[in-house]
Formats: C-alpha cells, structure tokens, sequence
C-alpha cells in the first residue's frame, strides 16, 4: 500500500517539486519514498514519485519507481497483486531480484504488454512508463479499490493517488467543478470520472489510460455490466454447488490476503461479513488472529459486545476499544485533509477510530466490504423489490395525478409513499428512489449562474438502462457497484485506513469471487425476504446462527447535536450572506435562509431545512474542504 504520483509534460517542474507533491501523501507511505525524472521525446519530461508502505519485501529493493531489468519500462504502483506468486512462477525466466509483486508487474508488461493488466487480480493503482514507445500507462483495478486521478493540462498528463499532489503542483490552475456539487449535496459523495476539480478525473475502475505524443486514449478491460451479463448466463445449477464453491473461492481469497512480511489482523464489527472473514482467516491461521473493534456508549449504536463474543467464540487475539462522542468529534477536522475532496458519508468518523486502533499492532487489516453489493445486503433492496411489484399501480396513480381537486391536483392528496412511487417514471432511474423535497433543495443550492450550465450533472445517475436485467434489485446492486461501491465505500476505507498508514484488504471483492457471485441465482441471495442469504450459511458453518442473527444497528453520527452545538459557529461563518457571495458557487439567499432555518426551527416540516442534516451536513463538509483546498494551494512550490 503506497501513494504514487508523477507526470509528463513540457512544462519545466523541478525534482523538488515532484517530491513536495510527493510528500504530500506522507502517511500512505512513511517508510520510504523515491522521486525520479526522466527525459522523453518531443521534449516531455516524465516524473515518477512514490510514497511506500513496505508490506512485502521490506528491504531496499522494493524501493520505487523500480525499472525493467533491461531499463526499458519504470513503474510506480499501490496497491498488492494477489496472484504474484503464481505469475512470478509463469514468468521464471525474468531475473528477479527481490520477492515484492512490483517486479512482478514489470515482467507481466515485457512479456504481454498493456494487456497484462487482465492477468493480475488484486487492488492496485499503477503508472508505467515504457521508453520504447514513449508512452505512460495508468491503471487501476476493477472495482476501484485503489484510487488514481489524473488531470489533463492542455497536451501534459498528471496523476496521483491523491488529490493533495495535484493540489500543490505548480504546473496546474486547479478551477472547482461546480457541475458535480448538486449531485454532491445529494448523494454525499463524488462520483466518477468527475472530481471536485474541473478537468481533474478519476480513472474509472477496471479502467486503463494510455497517454502518447499528448494523445489520451482510455478503455476498461473489465465492466461490471460486460462480466454480469457474460457470467449469469452461466448459472450455478444448484444450491449447495453454490455455497460450496463460493466457500472454496472466499477461503482462497482470505489466504491469499494473509500474505505479509508484516502483521496482520481484521476488522471485526459483529456483523456478517466481516465475521465470516475473520473466522476463515482463523480457520487458516495457527495462532489467534488479531481482531479490532470499537464500541461506542450509546447502547442503540453498540454493536462491540456481539463482536466481543463471537471473537471469544473463534478464539481470536480480540481488541475493544469503547469510543466517546468528543472523540468521534475530534475526527470531523480530519475529514478535509484525508479525503481530498468533499465526502459527507458520517460513518468515515468510526472508520477512521477502528483503524487508529488497528494500528497500533498491525500493517494489514482484512474487511468484509462488498458483502451488502455483490449478495443483496442493503435495506433499499427490500424496497427496492417492493417499488417494482408496485411500479403498475404507481403508473395509473401518476395518470390519475394530474385529476383537479378541490385545493389542487388529486396527486396532492395521495400519502407521501404513493406519491414517491406514482412519480417515479424515468426508467433509466426506477430503482433510485427518493422524495423530491431532498432532490429539489440539493438542486437549489447552487447560485443562479452555477446552475444555468449546460454541463450540470443530474442528481440521480440515468444509467439503469444498461444494466443487462430486468430485476430491480439485481439493478440496483449494479448500480451500487459501479457508484456507491467505488466512490464512497471504498474511499471512505482507503483514506480511513491510510490516514494512519494501515492495509485495508477485502477478500469479498476478489476478482474469482465477484465474478462468480453473478452465477449464483439471485433466489440465492435473496431468499424470501432474507437478504445476503447463502453468505449467512457460510457464516453459520464457522458461527452459530444464534450469535449472527439478529437485527444490524448500524452507526449514527449525531449530526444535529453537533451542527446545533460546538458547530454552529463555524457552519454560521459558512452559510453567512457576504461570505457566500464572495464565494461565489453557492445561491447566497437561499442557503443562508436554508441553513437559518436549520438551527431555528429543529424538527419544522420539510419546506425549511429544519429536519435536513443530511443537507446542511454535506455542505458544512463541502466548506471545510473548501477552507482547506485553498490554503493547500497556498503552499505551491
């Protein structure tokens, strides 16, 4: 686990300033850091930079950007490529000189070229630079685990894990992307390819981006929808053969994720997945494997005594570490500097605490991320099933709507969750559900100029037409992968986890076990009403059902106490008329009416922003990002 950025460009940046880039991302990488430029044709300059976390191969020669033997290829990479062992016994004849999977992605590319990219499974962010055609490659794993922008600057190329490296890079005029803000306000989280910054991308998952002569051309080697449509149409015929070989592929991927020349441990919440997880890697382990969990006071939110006793149960080397509110507070300042860009997903906060804590005895911590996405977990598909069974009735209630009544329309007078369903018309969104009061007041929030752009981004995302099914609930997890997945759970886990410098792993998300989680018949996963059904039977082999079964409470940050109380200052600094207007991207009137209504009338109904944390929340978020950007690029070389 690293941070990597560079360039190539005809811009003249100094070593010096490459490696200010590059210390910028210090804690994904403290225990070494390498900086290099090279000249290449048509007079760029490529410079590769690389902050290392050592987890295999600790010594020197690990060290980054690391050449080809023959100096033909350099490569700065993040991440771990699970499969080295086996490629490295497939490429033998390469003259190896250390034991870490980079060198391993240097013999993969002689060998096959770009298209090596389809032979590795694991999490990885990659940049190589090949001196024989003159071009950089970037890619980035398939379901975007590991992060990677890249910014293009008229014919230049720029890269990095992180926002922070592009932030500081003098060669660059960062400009904020306010096409992405309502969508923002909404969703909480940044979807890719757009970032914060404009013409500051995300290289998509299983994406790939070849930069020649100035040219850019991109392409994704792997597509959830291509892989769903080609693996379901080979279904697992039966059920055990299903739990069978799904418990055979997740042993091999927790194993596989054991490998470290440093310590590791998981991260056990109570929960399903992340005690299936921890129990195949006792399974497989001699020792008590080393487990992490926080608790909190609020006996509504605590779920540390569940994981207290299942630990007990697997006889693992567990961890309790009980959490107070000013501690979980302590946290909001770092959301800023660890998450680049504007990401209002609370549950950060205890990501954050649960790997502080892992830390301090481990490198390497194992999740079970992936579980709700990829076998039916989320609550939204319970409703999700129930809006497609009542999409026809919905359909008449929209036609009867527009029905003059005394005081309105007749679609005025039908309760809120008929209304919810009788708008909702769009089939490219049938499975994102909301009311509109949220969605209309996400959409006021830009100033008058800002949303009058032609390239403003639509709140809901108007893709489920590609999705090669006709099952809601099958669509939604689609969806999920390709959006909430990438870009705000795994976000919140990489920079949770590497704000102190600590491997997360997610043996769920193995490419063996994605791929065939879309075999399994969906009656499988979801089986009369009980979600994540056959990943509950793996548990139960390992768990009896008795500690596993019982209703998630899930985690609440108390965001109107905070906003109402040792916030408000701050969030009335930021929603202030003058201050907004000097800022220029927000609509001056109404967000400090919005905001103003917030702190005075609490629970008032649902035309003020009395009862919106979960607006003014991701705007107070958005601020102190915004706070923070500009003093960071203050500090350009």
């Amino acid at each position: 686990m690293c941070g990597i950025c560079g360039f190539i460009s005809g811009k003249r940046i100094t070593e010096d300033a490459l490696r200010a880039m590059n210390d910028t991302m210090y804690h994904r990488g403290p225990d070494d850091s390498g900086v290099e430029l090279y000249a290449g044709k048509n007079g760029y300059t490529i410079g590769f930079a690389q902050r290392r976390l050592s987890i295999i191969d600790l010594s020197p020669k690990g060290h980054q950007p690391m050449h080809s033997c023959d100096g033909r290829v350099s490569v700065v990479f993040n991440g771990e490529i699970y499969n080295h062992p086996a490629l490295k016994e497939e490429l033998k004849d390469y003259p190896y000189v250390s034991t870490c999977d980079t060198e391993v992605i240097l013999a993969a590319y002689l060998k096959w070229g770009i298209d090596m990219v389809s032979r590795i499974h694991g999490m990885f962010a990659i940049a190589i630079y090949d001196r024989e055609t003159d071009a950089v490659y970037l890619l980035r794993d398939r379901i975007g685990k590991k992060p990677l922008y890249y910014a293009l600057d008229g014919d230049d190329l720029y890269f990095a894990s992180e926002l922070k490296p592009l932030m500081v890079c003098p060669a660059l005029d960062l400009k904020i992307n306010t096409d992405v803000i309502p969508r923002f306000m909404f969703q909480q989280y940044i979807h890719g390819p757009e970032s914060i910054y404009k013409d500051v991308y995300k290289l998509e998952p299983g994406g790939a981006l070849e930069f020649r002569a100035g040219k850019v051309r991109k392409w994704k080697y792997w597509d959830i929808k291509e892989v769903y449509k080609r693996m379901s149409a080979d279904p697992v015929p039966d059920y055990e053969t299903a739990k069978s070989e799904l418990k055979d592929l997740l042993n091999k991927a927790v194993a596989d994720r054991m490998i470290a020349d440093v310590p590791i441990g998981t991260f056990l919440s109570g929960g399903y997945d992340s005690s299936l997880v921890t129990a195949i890697a006792q399974s497989q382990s001699d020792k008590p494997v080393k487990t992490f969990c926080i608790g909190f006071d609020v006996k509504e939110y605590n779920e540390a005594v569940y994981a207290k006793e299942i630990a007990a149960h697997l006889g693992t080397d567990h961890t309790e570490v009980y959490i107070s509110e000013s501690q979980m507070y302590d946290m909001v300042e770092s959301i800023a500097r660890y998450y680049d860009e504007p990401m209002a997903d609370s549950s950060q906060i205890p990501s954050m605490l649960v790997s502080e804590v892992a830390k301090r005895d481990v490198t390497v911590a194992l999740s079970g991320d992936g579980g709700d996405e990829f076998f039916c977990g989320y609550n939204i598909y319970d409703n999700v099933r129930q809006a497609q069974m009542l999409d026809i009735p919905g359909a008449i209630a929209h036609a009867l709507g527009s029905i003059p009544v005394p005081g309105g329309k007749l679609i005025d007078k039908m309760p809120f969750r008929v209304r919810v369903i009788a708008g909702n018309r769009d089939p490219e969104t049938k499975t994102q559900i909301a009311g509109d009061g949220y969605i209309q007041a996400a959409s006021r929030f830009l100033s008058k100029e800002n949303s009058a752009s032609d390239t403003l981004l639509p709140i809901k995302y108007p893709i489920e037409s590609s999705y090669p099914t006709d099952n809601w609930q099958i669509k939604r997890m689609l969806l999920d992968m390709d959006t909430y997945l990438a870009d705000d759970i795994l976000v919140k886990m990489d920079r949770a986890s590497m704000k102190y410098s600590l491997e997360n792993r997610c043996p769920i998300m193995d490419t063996r076990v994605m791929e065939y989680s879309y075999r399994i018949p969906h009656e499988y996963k979801y089986h009369n009403g009980d979600k994540k059904h056959i990943l509950k039977d793996l548990a139960y082999d390992y768990i009896p059902k008795e500690m596993l079964d019982r209703p998630k409470k899930g985690f609440g940050v108390p965001m109107d106490l905070w906003l109402r109380g040792p916030l408000k200052e701050a969030l009335c600094e930021y929603s202030n008329r003058d201050y907004l207007i000097k800022q220029g991207i927000f609509d001056a009137d109404f967000v400090s009416g919005f905001v103003n209504d917030y702190l005075q009338k609490g629970d008032a109904g649902p035309a003020t922003g009395g009862n919106y944390s979960k607006m003014v929340w991701p705007f107070f978020i958005f601020q102190q990002w915004y706070e923070f950007a500009g003093k960071t690029r203050q500090n350009r070389v």
